[in-house]
Formats: C-alpha cells, sequence, structure tokens
C-alpha cells in the first residue's frame, strides 16, 4: 500500500524575519562557531538551545586526530544538556555554520539524538537551521527524521 508523508516547516530567507527569540538563539549559534575546533574539515558548527527556564547554552564541533571521534555540536550541546540541565526542557535549537553558503542542517545521528530528547522530555524541540542570510524551522525534530530508531 502506497502512503504519502507531508512535512511541513517554515522557510526564512532572511534571519531578520524571525522572531526576536528565535534570531537570538541563532546568533548565539552563530557566535559559537568560533570555538569549533575543526582543523580537518574546516567546517565550524555551533549550536545554541534555549530551555524553558529562558536559559540558553551553547556548544560548537569537535573533530580529533584519532577520526571519528569528533562530535557534532548539537550532540555535544544536547549530551551536556541533558548531564547537566535534564530537569529543564529543551524548548529551541539552532544550528549555524562558518563557511556559510547555505543552511546547516543535521547528520542522522544528531536528528536521532534530538528526537531521543524530545522524547525523554515528552515535548517537541524547535529546530532552526540557518546560513547564507535565511533559515528554516521546523516544530519538531520528528520532521526531520520522521522513520526514526526505537527500541
Amino acid at each position: 500500500m502506497k502512503r504519502t508523508l507531508d512535512i511541513s516547516y517554515e522557510h526564512y530567507d532572511a534571519i531578520a524575519d524571525l522572531v526576536d527569540v528565535d534570531r537570538a538563539l541563532v546568533a548565539e549559534a552563530e557566535e559559537a562557531t568560533k570555538t569549533a575546533n575543526a582543523p580537518y574539515s574546516h567546517f565550524h558548527v555551533g549550536a545554541a538551545v534555549r530551555l524553558k527556564s529562558g536559559r540558553t547554552l551553547h556548544a560548537s564541533n569537535f573533530e580529533s586526530e584519532v577520526y571519528p571521534a569528533g562530535l557534532c555540536a548539537e550532540r555535544s550541546l544536547l549530551f551536556f544538556v541533558e548531564a547537566n540541565y535534564g530537569d529543564d526542557p529543551v524548548e529551541a535549537l539552532a544550528i549555524a555554520s562558518v563557511p556559510s553558503e547555505r543552511e546547516c542542517y543535521p547528520c542522522g545521528q544528531c536528528r536521532q539524538v534530538i528526537v531521543d530528547v524530545e522524547r525523554r522530555q515528552q515535548s517537541p524541540i524547535r529546530v532552526i537551521m540557518s546560513g547564507a542570510g535565511s533559515a528554516t524551522v521546523v516544530d519538531s525534530a520528528e520532521k526531520l527524521l520522521p522513520f526514526t530508531f526505537k527500541l
């Protein structure tokens, strides 16, 4: 039986068109790219979260000489948040990169981890993928990975 999957999302041609709190989160993700350690790919990624309490946190990617031991910005950040602020749900996650020739989308592992966090906290995470002056936003990570792994 053939089925159809429709995914809704928001697209902003300019970061300035985002609501204030999302624009501020993108700015924090952009700032986080400055701390990235990417000597091999030269692709600096920053991620920032806004927690329900209003607290914002950020992290960046880290590449290791013993590939594949590095870690993406999104997973670095979410693992830290889960370990240190697990009782404060993540409301939104913004991602940015340098260079920024296009919007920065999370890899498959990151998509699964974002979904895992949504499931654990029992609430969706708004994901803001920015770059090249524009942004695409989904209201839940499940829209990025509709066929998720589940035990």
